[in-house]
């Protein structure tokens, strides 16, 4: 088959380790390609997204930018209003509809979001997505700096879960933060109780968007997981969220690091070989 052709190209595995290498050194970058080529391996018969020019952005194309809710009729999800409505006004005029954070969500419009891979219940659901699709290119924010507070894995890391322990970022003692850039006029640290005690823990934005712990490779993968749904949820265009904040160094600004860069093309590579666009 072509993806398992394209998942064992030599060239192809020593862009994705190189990447990996640049992110955690030789030792763990090794250690880190299996599992991301196994879990490339297993999406790669639901991704094949090649279909020809449309796939490619250029200047002809013209993107509506919504929330998921701006649309609405009584007792009908929004989302199923939104796809009627574009179809019926849009159709010929945009080519593309950029639908904000749709996920369950705590706080900032969409923007702490508690469940990566589900629809809010109060817009619709994957089908009412995949509606909107049939019709317009669709694209996804992934808010992938930061987790809501009220998340599961948050509430994992509370609970002292093994899987989340270093899924988050804590900081001990009182290291310098003021070369840290601020997006916000809110604390960087929020103390949480833990059952090792208080933990003072990373929110560049607020206190219930706590940050995403990078240094561990399971939060990579797991990431990576995440955004390969989104291409098999009909997502052709995906925005990163609060991108450059990603990697966080104490001692700089924790902005535009190298490391985040590499975060960045990590995630090309691995859309280019398991989700291909055909090029015109």
């Amino acid at each position: 088959m072509a993806e398992a052709h394209t998942l064992t190209d030599l060239t192809g595995t020593d862009r994705l380790l190189g990447h990996l290498s640049a992110i955690y050194g030789d030792e763990t970058g090794r250690a880190s390609l299996e599992p991301l080529l196994a879990l490339m391996q297993q999406h790669a018969p639901r991704l094949t997204r090649g279909t020809g020019p449309r796939s490619r952005l250029s200047e002809r194309d013209s993107l509506l930018i919504t929330y998921g809710d701006q649309v609405q009729a009584p007792g009908r999800p929004p989302l199923q209003v939104l796809a009627e409505f574009c179809q019926q006004h849009l159709a010929g005029l945009v080519s593309g509809i950029h639908i904000l954070p749709f996920y369950p969500s705590t706080s900032d419009d969409g923007f702490s979001v508690q469940d990566y891979r589900a629809v809010d219940p109060a817009l619709g659901d994957w089908e009412d997505v995949a509606r909107l699709g049939q019709h317009f290119r669709l694209m996804f924010d992934a808010v992938i700096n930061h987790i809501s507070a009220g998340s599961d894995w948050f509430r994992g890391f509370l609970r002292g879960e093994a899987r989340y322990r270093d899924y988050f970022i804590v900081v001990a003692g009182s290291p310098d933060l003021s070369l840290v850039v601020r997006p916000r006029a809110l604390p960087l640290l929020t103390t949480f109780a833990t059952p090792e005690g208080e933990r003072a823990v990373w929110t560049t934005f607020s206190a219930d968007q706590v940050d995403l712990n990078y240094a561990n490779p399971a939060v990579l993968l797991e990431i990576i997981d995440i955004l390969l749904l989104y291409v098999e949820r009909c997502a052709e265009l995906i925005r990163l969220d609060a991108i450059a904040f990603l990697w966080k160094e104490i001692g700089t600004t924790c902005l535009h690091r190298p490391r985040t860069h590499h975060v960045i093309q990590l995630i090309r590579a691995v859309l280019d070989r398991v989700a291909p666009c055909r090029r015109p």
